[in-house]
């Protein structure tokens, strides 16, 4: 017959908490009263995460396989955090407080206001929405976006009729973006636009999220823009600020060098930079180079904007 001696750890059995009871910790730790309101509202925002969202079926993949994240997360063209190393970008965002976050709305509206970041994500409906990015300097990935269609963001700021044009303007705090100090010769903050029109193509989006998760620092958080039949910088970042305008508005990079940025930025790979080749990119991270189709691949849903107007490709 064995005989077993208890340890002075072990307690019997009908002594431990039910299996069931410890998977749902927090209902436990309500029922014994070691969470106080602060800690329940904790666990009520993290149940009701938005994130992931339902990918949306017509943007479910690209023609190429999504980047990994660590490489999509690690390479950032963000100047007000390092205008020369886009690797070290990452590494240079701690000090960057995100939330609370509003963003003003202003010039043709039928009402200034200003919009909560947290109450827009709680309230719009988020989606996932594969879409290949494209840079100016001819590299590129395929990314999950999480955020919702540019077009609900728009209605939500009710501009008025005589309204052409919607010019956003990004953070500026030197304090916490080293890059601003440090390339202090550019006409900070950065400012970007686009028609009226192109804002409420289905394609354009504001974006909350990537890979199922809250936006990083490096990648624009805690909101931004995406077009992705234009090059990357037509895309603000950790935008604070959106104005409605009858005339078009200047952009940050066309006002710096008019002769190599235009106002439209339309990926066309047969229009090359005045420095380089736009025909091929090569996909990050490995580099892998390929043809670079017109407006970026996605010329079905954007190419009946700019019909009959070749310059504004």
């Amino acid at each position: 017959m064995l005989i077993k001696i208890p340890k002075g750890w072990e307690i019997p059995e009908r002594e431990a908490t039910p299996e069931s009871v410890y998977l749902n910790r927090r209902q436990w730790l309500q029922a014994a009263g070691f969470l106080g309101a602060q800690g329940l509202l904790a666990a009520a925002t993290e149940s009701k995460s938005p994130y992931p969202a339902k990918r949306n079926p017509e943007f479910a993949k690209g023609d190429h396989p999504i980047t990994e994240e660590w490489a999509a997360t690690g390479y950032n063209n963000f100047y007000e955090f390092d205008p020369n190393n886009k690797e070290a970008v990452k590494d240079k965002v701690g000090a960057f407080v995100t939330s609370p976050w509003t963003i003003e709305v202003t010039g043709l509206v039928n009402k200034k206001k200003t919009l909560d970041v947290e109450e827009l994500v709680r309230t719009l409906p988020l989606e996932e929405r594969v879409y290949r990015f494209r840079c100016v300097e001819a590299w590129s990935m395929t990314v999950p976006w999480t955020g919702f269609p540019m077009s609900e963001l728009i209605k939500l700021c009710d501009p008025k009729p005589n309204a052409k044009y919607v010019r956003w303007t990004t953070v500026n705090r030197p304090d916490q973006m080293p890059g601003i100090k440090q390339a202090n010769w550019y006409p900070w903050p950065y400012f970007e636009a686009l028609r009226l029109d192109e804002a409420m193509n289905p394609l354009a989006m504001i974006v909350t999220g990537l890979y199922g998760k809250p936006l990083p620092k490096q990648n624009g958080a805690p909101i931004r823009v995406i077009t992705p039949w234009k090059y990357g910088y037509k895309s603000a970042k950790s935008i604070v600020k959106i104005e409605f305008t009858s005339g078009q508005p200047e952009t940050f990079w066309h006002k710096l060098q008019p002769l190599e940025y235009g106002f439209y930025s339309n990926v066309n790979p047969h229009k090359p930079h005045p420095r380089w080749s736009q025909a091929f990119d090569k996909i990050i991270p490995r580099m892998e180079r390929v043809p670079t189709p017109m407006y970026n691949g996605y010329e079905k849903w954007v190419g009946g904007l700019y019909k009959g107007d070749p310059d504004k490709i």
